[in-house]
């Protein structure tokens, strides 16, 4: 016969038990306030999750006038129509951001950029994570006017227009990744790059400046315009890398499909990968893992993202001051075989 004990709901203190650390420190974690150490703050979310413990934030808000409601919304490029869900990027950090505020007792809505002013006012939040915005971008301009927090993903076009972002280290990613194809020989890196009124075009095309400057290399960029069809564009861009004298030993892409377009391309001008040509990208799309060849990655960690983001959020929803408004997310290399270089065929080495 099985027990007839009701389930009795986690406490604060019993999180607080499992994560060796006091119910103050627990409430800080949850709560994104008070100073604590990284590690701290994981723990103390590891041990919410294993207890099964949720936060009774819509309570805590209704009860000082708010509404427990997050908002998540992704730039617009004007009536085109993009489907952000199928971009692993935007896909893995919004499902990361609604995990993130669950865990600390808030719902969160992703909303579509198509929402009329009207609703953009007066949809019911306590603050909203703005993915990507634009230079003069319409929701970016609404939420400002109806004054509620916001945190961008990425250092927005404005930063003194913001309350707070979270980015991912563009520097250290692309010195990451310029290291990687260093070692393997490469001396001439070429970088396919969209024009773009965000700002990450921009932090990757200076990173990359940066980072071919400090070893020496010359800063190789081909140009195209993002939209309306940035496949041809890349696609026509490589192949202008591929006319330099000399031509580039290897060619980085920052957008999702960059690694298939740069592959293309390369098939296009009679270029084997790797043997005649290094070939990496920015994404986070699984399927370079199974590309011919499989492409070397560099990921911006959306998960990382969302979630630092959400916790951003709720820290400038309870505590408006003392909160650290910036914070940097670390990227990380997965090498591939279209990074091995020739020399190293058949070694077995990454």
């Amino acid at each position: 016969m099985g027990s007839s004990r009701a389930w009795q709901r986690p406490t604060l203190g019993a999180v607080a038990a499992r994560a060796e650390v006091s119910a103050a420190t627990v409430s800080n974690a949850l709560n994104g306030t008070g100073r604590l150490s990284e590690a701290t703050r994981q723990r103390v979310l590891a041990a919410a999750r294993e207890l099964g413990y949720a936060p009774a934030g819509t309570a805590r808000a209704l009860a000082r006038g708010g509404t427990g409601v997050l908002g998540l919304t992704m730039t617009t490029y004007g009536d085109l129509p993009v489907a952000y869900t199928e971009i692993p990027y935007y896909g893995q950090l919004a499902l990361s951001a609604i995990a993130a505020a669950h865990e600390r007792g808030y719902l969160l809505m992703v909303l579509p950029n198509s929402l009329t002013p009207w609703m953009w006012l007066n949809t019911p939040m306590d603050g909203v994570v703005h993915v990507d915005p634009r230079t003069d971008d319409p929701v970016h301009s609404l939420l400002r006017e109806r004054g509620i927090p916001t945190v961008c993903d990425g250092r927005p076009p404005r930063p003194r227009c913001v309350d707070a972002w979270v980015e991912p280290d563009c520097d250290a990613g692309l010195r990451l990744l310029l290291d990687h194809l260093t070692e393997a020989g490469v001396r001439r890196v070429g970088l396919t790059l969209p024009l773009h009124d965000d700002t990450y075009p921009y932090r990757i095309g200076r990173a990359y400046a940066s980072c071919c400057a400090e070893r020496g290399l010359p800063a190789l960029v081909e140009e195209y315009a993002a939209m309306p069809d940035y496949f041809t564009a890349e696609r026509e861009a490589a192949g202008r890398l591929f006319g330099r004298d000399p031509r580039p030993d290897a060619v980085i892409g920052v957008y999702s499909d960059s690694g298939h377009n740069i592959l293309a391309a390369a098939r296009h001008h009679g270029l084997r990968v790797p043997q005649d040509l290094l070939v990496a990208c920015v994404s986070e799309d699984p399927d370079y893992a199974t590309t011919s060849p499989p492409v070397t990655t560099l990921s911006l960690r959306p998960d990382r993202v969302g979630e630092e983001a959400v916790d951003l959020l709720i820290a400038l929803v309870n505590a408006r001051g003392g909160v650290d408004r910036h914070r940097l997310v670390q990227p990380v290399l997965t090498p591939r075989q279209s990074t091995r270089s020739p020399a190293r065929q058949g070694t077995g080495t990454p």
